[in-house]
């Protein structure tokens, strides 16, 4: 951490990768955007400008690293270099959505620790704080020697839910894995859970092989923290249909929607599928079919309570979120 005196101004700029979420954040501040000049040469390098003053200003700099995903890796590495040369007084990153999440641990010989190597790269370019919504698993945040405020979009998308006034409902994991976030989805909806069991052939491959709980004649949501191809999600969907619920609801809050997920999505038997705004939905969809909720408010109160120097768990006092 640098021992630039901060001169208490707050500055927001935005990464290329989801432009329109730091302008509906920084709209919630009350403030604007800053300008940022990049252009890539003819062999694919980034450079990068800022175009005001950052030296002693507490910074934020938001970047989704989503499709494409090593572009936006490296133009935020170039973006936090740029700030730190520059003097800025402290450099707060903040990733809705974190790249090479699912490669947290070893699972065979000879692989790497992607999710590690991110945290490296970010430590060295310079960020002194980051703040990330719902992290594939929540132990990334030991790969980190700064301070992580891990939020979640959670209560928002439960909120959503809490709108369809479902009598009768049951929230489902759609694997082991995701056991602790889906019960903590279904506390706030005040639902049992269930739990479907899958094993991975391969990566994108998912099978799942049995159900624990019921959701005869119920109302069903499958909650998980992203939707990538949508195979989990539409065996889930099946499977459950299979045990006769009586409706299948999808939550979700990272839409990363690889190939034609979009399109297998809504071919599904589904009712809708909620998601949030960490990443940009590229591809033309069914609004009715396919629901986008916003955190833009929730990074934008927890933005104010970095700068300020306040606790920001406080923002989910109640809410029973680890």
């Amino acid at each position: 951490m640098r021992d630039y005196p901060s001169n208490k101004r707050l500055l927001l700029f935005s990464g290329s990768s989801n432009t329109e979420l730091t302008e509906k954040v920084a709209e919630h501040l009350g403030i604007s955007a800053g300008d940022v000049t990049r252009h890539k040469f003819k062999n694919g390098e980034i450079h990068i400008k800022f175009e005001e003053s950052v030296r002693g200003a507490d910074v934020f700099v938001m970047q989704s690293c989503g499709d494409p995903v090593n572009d936006n890796i490296m133009e935020l590495l170039i973006m936090l270099d740029a700030l730190k040369r520059a003097s800025a007084g402290m450099i707060n990153c903040i990733i809705p959505h974190y790249p090479y999440a699912r490669q947290d641990k070893k699972a065979e010989g000879r692989e790497p620790i992607t999710a590690k190597l991110i945290a490296d790269l970010l430590t060295v370019a310079g960020i002194d704080r980051l703040i990330v919504v719902d992290l594939h698993t929540a132990t990334i945040q030991g790969f980190f020697d700064i301070p992580v405020d891990h939020v979640t979009a959670i209560p928002i998308i439960a909120n959503y839910f809490k709108t369809k006034n479902i009598k009768n409902g049951v929230v489902v994991s759609p694997d082991v894995g995701g056991v602790k976030r889906a019960s903590i989805f279904a506390s706030q909806l005040h639902l049992p859970l269930a739990i479907l069991d899958k094993i991975r052939p391969g990566p994108n491959e998912a099978k799942i092989d049995h159900l624990v709980g019921e959701v005869a004649g119920r109302e069903a949501i499958i909650f998980d923290d992203m939707i990538d191809t949508g195979g989990t999600i539409c065996e889930a969907i099946d499977m459950l249909f299979k045990f006769n619920a009586s409706k299948v609801y999808v939550g979700a809050t990272h839409p990363i929607f690889s190939g034609n997920a979009i399109d297998v999505m809504q071919s599904t038997r589904a009712e809708e599928i909620v998601v949030a705004n960490t990443l940009p939905i590229k591809k033309e969809f069914d609004s009715k079919r396919i629901k986008v909720v916003s955190i833009a408010g929730l990074l934008a109160k927890t933005i104010k309570k970095v700068y300020d120097c306040k606790s920001v768990s406080e923002l989910f006092k109640g809410e029973n979120l680890v």
